[in-house]
């Protein structure tokens, strides 16, 4: 499934979407490639990047293949490094690679697995904002979006590690959209996706039907909109809709 509403809204964008492979990742960069933008495309697993980059390529987008772990932070400055000797500067970034993380009490909660999910969830994006703020000062309007849950905001029970994670995701690029602001060129939103149809979500809440929620190719069109020169809000929370 794939959006049919490209306009070329990015054309000549280069764009950073992290956790790339499936998911709302892969319907984002499906969605801006469509949209005109270079994108490079970031995660762990080659087979599914190749699958997302073939549809991109079929679409006659443009894409770079980056397998990358991301928990591994060194990983990340080779990667600001690699799109600075090649491309110059970085137009859009999207922070969306998370993981679930194991669900259960606080107080019995695995070190191990605690220390993944803020790991992965809230480290890994600072990391992302330490390496990429040159490269999006480097463009005429960088734009930094990062993907937030509504658990940041609502206690949900038993979402431990992964909620304490976006609540200090959120946190931390409220404080980066604060310190950029007068900068000119660099705008800093989250983005709410609610309620999609992911692999994450089913494994949240394995009694659900699925197809009851929309896909992630539905709720591409906010992304879209904050990746725009022309969207100059900063520090926001942007709630993704359904066909708008």
């Amino acid at each position: 499934m794939t959006s049919t509403k490209s306009s070329r809204r990015l054309e000549g964008r280069i764009a950073l979407v992290t956790g790339a492979s499936r998911g709302i990742g892969a319907a984002v960069a499906r969605r801006y490639a469509a949209e005109g933008a270079h994108v490079i495309l970031a995660a762990r697993t080659v087979g599914a990047l190749e699958e997302v980059d073939d549809a991109i390529r079929t679409g006659g987008g443009r894409a770079t293949l980056v397998p990358v772990d991301l928990a591994q932070h060194d990983q990340i400055d080779v990667l600001g490094r690699s799109i600075f000797e090649r491309f110059g500067r970085l137009d859009i970034l999207v922070g969306n690679a998370a993981t679930l993380g194991a669900l259960g009490p606080v107080a019995y909660s695995d070190p191990k697995d605690w220390h993944q999910a803020i790991d992965l969830n809230l480290t890994s994006n600072y990391r992302l904002i330490r390496s990429m703020d040159p490269l999006l000062r480097a463009s005429d309007a960088g734009r930094a979006i990062f993907v937030t849950s509504g658990v940041a905001r609502e206690v949900v029970p038993f979402f431990g590690a992964y909620a304490v994670s976006k609540a200090g995701l959120e946190m931390m690029v409220r404080l980066y959209a604060a310190e950029t602001q007068r900068t000119g060129n660099i705008r800093v939103n989250l983005i709410d996706p609610g309620t999609v149809r992911t692999a994450m979500r089913a494994k949240g809440f394995p009694g659900e039907d699925p197809m009851r929620h929309p896909h992630p190719d539905e709720i591409t069109d906010a992304f879209v909109r904050l990746a725009e020169p022309a969207f100059t809000d900063t520090g926001t929370i942007v709630i993704a809709r359904p066909g708008g």
